[in-house]
Order: structure tokens, then C-alpha cells, then sequence
């Protein structure tokens, strides 16, 4: 039998654990709201397609894309880093680094990429390819980017739920804790 096909469920288990961590929904809810906020609404279905393209090819083409380009990973975590970095400024600061974007262009960036498929998620699917096999690893993928898209879809409610002086509270502490992962990103891709 073809070995493409054999799924294996630890293995499966494994990787949707890791990725889950990784893409962090739950961490990025106050994000995702301040988004949603500022561009009038989200695009769920956009937003997880793209990010599934995005982790689907990097998980193939990774590797070959950064050397066409002349990047190493740990260029294109340093990237991401700085792009997290100023979200985080946003939280905390309650400034606006970004111009207003339209809402078609925020659900690709900066929601896609960086927050769900950024430099941590793409540089973990490279780092489980050398453990795991591919297919185990598209499942982990599709079952994470199913409970991305209700995180998504559901917004609203969850803003609802926590009303604004719950979001504010929220966003300040998601602010410093998006603010940590970032420098953590750049100090572990330059060895700082």
C-alpha cells in the first residue's frame, strides 16, 4: 500500500498539539477583534484559506522558496517578528502603526500572515517535517484551520461575551504577551 496513505493518529495528535500552540487562536482573539474593529469585519473564510495555502506550500516548498530568494528561516523569522512587534505596539499603546486597510487586504495581512500562518507556525512546519510524515502533518494542518475558521467566524459573539472593558483588559495583556513573542523571535533567530 502506498505509505501516503497510511495516517498514523499519534502522529497526528502530535502535530495538531504543536500547531495548535504555535498558531495560538485563542491568544490572538483580542487581535482578531481589534481587526475586525478597525476594518469593519473579517473575511473567516479568506483568512483560513489563505492561511491553509500558505502552510500547505511552505510545508512543500519551503525550503526551496527561501533559497530562491536568498533567505535563510531564521531572515524570514526576524520578519515576522517585526510585523508582530508593531501589532503588539498597537494593543498596548492604543496607536495605529498601519494605515486603515481595506477589509479584503486585513484578513490576508496581517491576520493569514503573520498571526495564524507567520514565521513560528512556517519554521515549526519545517522543523515537523524532518520528525513526521507529510500526511500526518496536512491533517494537523486541516484540523487546526478548522478550529481557526469558528474562532474567526465567532468573533463577534466572543467580543460579546467579554464586552469592552473585558476586550481592553484583554487586549493590554494579549498587547505584552504578543510583544514577548516577538522579541523571543528575534533574539532566538539572531542569537541574542
Amino acid at each position: 500500500m502506498n505509505k501516503f496513505f497510511i495516517l498514523d493518529s499519534k502522529q497526528i495528535i502530535t502535530i495538531t498539539m504543536i500547531l495548535f500552540a504555535i498558531i495560538d487562536i485563542i491568544g490572538a482573539i483580542p487581535v482578531v477583534i481589534a481587526l475586525r474593529q478597525k476594518a469593519g469585519h473579517i473575511q473567516s473564510g479568506k483568512a483560513t484559506l489563505v492561511s491553509t495555502i500558505l502552510m500547505i506550500l511552505f510545508l512543500y516548498l519551503g525550503d526551496q522558496l527561501l533559497q530562491l530568494i536568498g533567505l535563510d528561516v531564521a531572515s524570514f523569522a526576524i520578519a515576522g517578528s517585526f510585523v508582530i512587534f508593531f501589532i503588539a505596539m498597537e494593543m498596548i499603546l492604543g496607536v495605529n502603526f498601519f494605515k486603515e486597510e481595506v477589509p479584503e487586504s486585513v484578513s490576508i495581512v496581517p491576520l493569514a500572515f503573520p498571526l495564524i500562518a507567520g514565521a513560528g507556525t512556517m519554521t515549526t512546519l519545517l522543523s515537523l517535517k524532518s520528525e513526521y510524515e507529510t500526511q500526518n502533518i496536512l491533517v494537523g494542518i486541516l484540523i487546526n484551520m478548522i478550529f481557526v475558521f469558528f474562532v474567526l467566524k465567532n468573533t463577534m459573539r466572543i467580543e460579546r461575551l467579554l464586552g469592552q472593558s473585558g476586550l481592553n483588559v484583554l487586549r493590554k495583556a494579549f498587547g505584552v504577551i504578543l510583544l514577548a513573542i516577538a522579541i523571543k523571535l528575534f533574539r532566538t533567530n539572531t542569537g541574542l
